[in-house]
């Protein structure tokens, strides 16, 4: 008996236990976010009729309190919403002892009424109200814009709370390359991956970063351009195949340079660089129209009309407009270049050749004048290693460049599939540069191997993605439309 009754009075224990535990947890509330702040702004009329509680969450930006009511600004991925906070609809504990201690930049969720204020403001009429998360850090009242440029690329993140032009900058990139990828998919070009890590960096002439394989023993190298693998792929059979990629640089950073940049190269067998020429130009003008939402746009103090065919001149024609101190009647002559190089104090090294000096006074004289879309073609052959030469004049290669705003966007061409020509530009290169104690260039035998198997007549293209983000964002600098971009290391506490 005595037994019976202790299990009892353990069971009935228990049971109370088990109730008062339901019953803290049926009290604690779970807050969960429904609405979305430019959903409640379309959907007000619809809402307001339905009279529906909507539940909204975000970081606190700004939070006007007027005795016993109160406005707060309320940030969240689709802009902003205010609430409307009373003593009377929350319960006077917690806004007297909880809801006026909250900072600037704490997480709050609310549940409430629309309504419009007297100024025609849509808000919601809390009559729950959440604390999610606190902010260490208090964000400052007055926050239009953080001036420090070196606290806005280190801390993102307080950049993005913070400026309204950052949010719309790289929602902005992920709209465009969103469209660049259905735009090539439905040209039939399919998206492949090729190697970041390599043996050799090839595809372009550029200081790689150096890492090392502990396994494999060897001394590998972070991708300067997928060009060669993606090539590789077009013999292999997949005639229209395109890479959004990361690329890396081991040298300078300016207001164009980053060391880690993202690019798209693209290769479309049977085809040409003309082709490739009007297939960019049709690509450039749907971003602007579809994306930007119109066909001119301002880059720095210049509005670019896109609405318009891109101008088209050659390298020659170029210099021949836009600088007038140098006489076209002696332009192949090595002798007066080195002349012209000299008074302008442009550094000669030991390899170059004419179409190095030509090239050379384009890049530092005419790319900066080059503001209106401009494709520039009939490129030196000495700067051109993978581009096929031209069949009237074996010096100029099959060659373009899209210029916008004084920046080099585009570069594209008629690829060489000759082994043997290849072969050789790539010893010339090692040559070439070894002479100036430069070893950034490779002969890279298995793409030599892969090319006598045969590639087709193809055209390839890489375009600057941050660059293209740059002109279409107004943006000034290369720092200002990468999320992370490449920083001197800081001692100092921010």
């Amino acid at each position: 008996m005595i037994k019976k009754k202790k299990l009892y009075i353990n069971y009935k224990i228990k049971k109370l236990y088990i109730k008062k535990y339901i019953f803290k947890i049926k009290k604690k509330k779970k807050f969960i976010r429904i609405n979305i702040s430019n959903q409640l702004h379309k959907k007000y009329n619809i809402i307001k009729k339905k009279k529906k509680i909507v539940s909204v969450a975000g970081r606190m930006i700004n939070k006007r309190i007027m005795g016993s009511a109160s406005f707060v600004k309320l940030k969240d991925m689709g802009g902003y919403i205010q609430l409307y906070i009373t003593k009377n609809k929350i319960s006077k504990t917690l806004y007297e002892k909880k809801f006026k201690k909250w900072n600037l930049g704490d997480i709050i969720g609310a549940k409430g009424l629309l309504f419009k204020t007297k100024t025609g403001e849509i808000s919601v009429f809390c009559i729950e109200l959440y604390i999610l998360k606190k902010s260490i850090h208090i964000l400052p009242e007055k926050f239009n814009k953080i001036l420090d440029q070196e606290i806005r690329y280190r801390q993102r993140y307080l950049d993005l709370i913070i400026n309204n032009k950052s949010n719309y900058i790289f929602k902005i990139r992920s709209k465009i390359i969103f469209y660049i990828r259905n735009y090539m998919n439905i040209n039939k070009f399919i998206e492949v991956e090729t190697p970041i890590i390599q043996t050799i960096p090839g595809g372009a002439t550029a200081k790689p970063f150096i890492t090392y394989h502990n396994s494999l023993n060897i001394k590998m190298y972070l991708r300067i351009s997928p060009e060669l693998y993606l090539k590789r792929l077009v013999i292999g059979g997949f005639e229209r195949v395109y890479e959004i990629n990361k690329n890396f640089r081991n040298e300078g950073i300016s207001s164009k340079h980053n060391p880690e940049f993202t690019m798209m190269e693209i290769y479309m067998a049977y085809s040409n660089y003309k082709i490739l020429i009007k297939f960019i130009e049709c690509l450039f003008k749907n971003i602007v129209k579809k994306i930007i939402g119109k066909t001119k746009i301002l880059y720095k103090n210049n509005f670019l009309n896109f609405n318009i065919p891109f101008k088209k001149m050659t390298m020659y024609n170029s210099i021949k407009k836009y600088y007038k101190y140098i006489n076209l009647k002696y332009i192949y002559n090595i002798f007066y270049l080195k002349k012209i190089f000299k008074s302008i104090n442009i550094k000669i090294k030991k390899y170059y050749k004419i179409g190095n000096f030509i090239n050379k006074i384009f890049e530092m004289m005419i790319i900066p004048k080059l503001i209106k879309p401009t494709f520039i073609t009939k490129y030196p052959i000495e700067v051109s290693p993978l581009a096929k030469r031209n069949s009237k004049n074996p010096s100029i290669a099959d060659r373009f460049e899209l210029f916008i705003g004084g920046l080099e966007i585009c570069n594209g061409f008629s690829e060489l599939n000759n082994s043997n020509d290849q072969n050789k530009r790539f010893k010339e290169q090692i040559k070439n540069l070894k002479k100036n104690n430069n070893n950034t260039s490779f002969n890279d035998k298995d793409y030599i191997k892969a090319l006598e198997y045969g590639l087709p007549p193809t055209a390839g293209l890489g375009i600057g993605i941050d660059r293209m983000i740059m002109i279409l964002t107004n943006s000034n600098t290369i720092k200002e439309v990468i999320l992370f971009p490449i920083m001197k290391k800081n001692e100092n506490k921010l």
